[in-house]
């Protein structure tokens, strides 16, 4: 494959591609805030549970 070629093939795979990708990252990142918050949340739990549930 020349370059020509090479490039008309990467423009067309951008042109396909990008949207999803683009709405992909968008989600990611969306959703990294919400995977933090539930990170915390689960290792609260697991204190509690080491604590045997005891309140401090």
């Amino acid at each position: 494959m020349d370059s020509s070629q090479w490039s008309s093939f990467l423009i067309t795979a951008i042109g396909n591609f990008g949207f999803p990708i683009v709405i992909t990252g968008y989600l990611l990142i969306r959703f990294e805030k919400k995977i933090e918050h539930l990170n915390d949340s689960i290792q609260a739990l697991a204190q509690v549970i080491r604590d045997g549930g005891k309140s401090k």
